[in-house]
């Protein structure tokens, strides 16, 4: 099972390289269900583990919340808004797989002290939970369409849950539902933000937001 858990664990670090590196919105998107689709698999692997039936309650909300309303709700907007396929030109790609290798090597190094403590068996796999926060961040930074950053941090949301899944050995059923809820009234207010940002400036690039500032100014 820890074999399993750690093979799940690299596979989701991958998918938080290649949603750096994705170009193509449609792309990027599949990405994030695959990497969500690997969270809820991991869930299935600690409530089987634990033997924690409100586990499977939470891999079941994580599979049907997302993996498909988000990634669904995504596409339909995409469609909606008429976004170009291409969403960023990277110009140095070989430079920010260097920069996002070096913030995994950081967490690791920062999660060292904790494989002195007794109770925490997965050290590793919590250095993983921070990386996927970090490169989610990354992401934020580095793309410039709104929609992208929406994807970015969906990505932080699933290292967070990750790392506190793995942390706790499973949350309590309240804070997974809270966090849940939250991201189902954020993925609805990112598309309203969406329609109203396109209809405003008519672009979803968050450089002519700062272009619009300096217009008014």
């Amino acid at each position: 099972m820890e074999l399993l858990q750690s093979i799940f664990s690299a596979l989701i670090l991958l998918t938080a390289f290649m949603l750096l590196l994705q170009t193509r919105i449609f792309s990027m998107i599949t990405t994030f269900l695959w990497q969500s689709l690997l969270l809820a698999l991991i869930t299935f692997c600690q409530a089987y583990k634990l033997n924690a039936p409100e586990l499977y309650i939470s891999a079941t909300m994580t599979i049907c919340l997302k993996a498909i309303f988000v990634p669904i709700l995504l596409k339909y907007f995409v469609r909606r808004l008429n976004i170009r396929h291409k969403v960023a030109v990277i110009n140095h790609p070989f430079l920010l797989l260097i920069f996002a290798a070096g913030l995994v090597l950081f967490c690791y190094h920062l999660i060292r002290p904790l494989q002195a403590v007794s109770w925490v068996g997965s050290s590793n796999v919590i250095a993983v939970a921070m990386a996927v926060m970090l490169l989610g961040m990354l992401l934020l930074i580095t793309h410039r369409k709104a929609i992208c950053h929406v994807i970015g941090f969906m990505s932080m949301e699933n290292g967070i849950f990750f790392g506190a899944l793995v942390a706790t050995n499973g949350m309590p059923m309240t804070v997974e539902l809270g966090v849940a809820f939250d991201v189902l009234i954020a993925a609805i207010l990112f598309g309203i933000f969406f329609l109203h940002l396109r209809s405003s400036i008519d672009s979803l690039d968050v450089d002519q937001m700062n272009l619009l500032r300096e217009d008014v100014e």
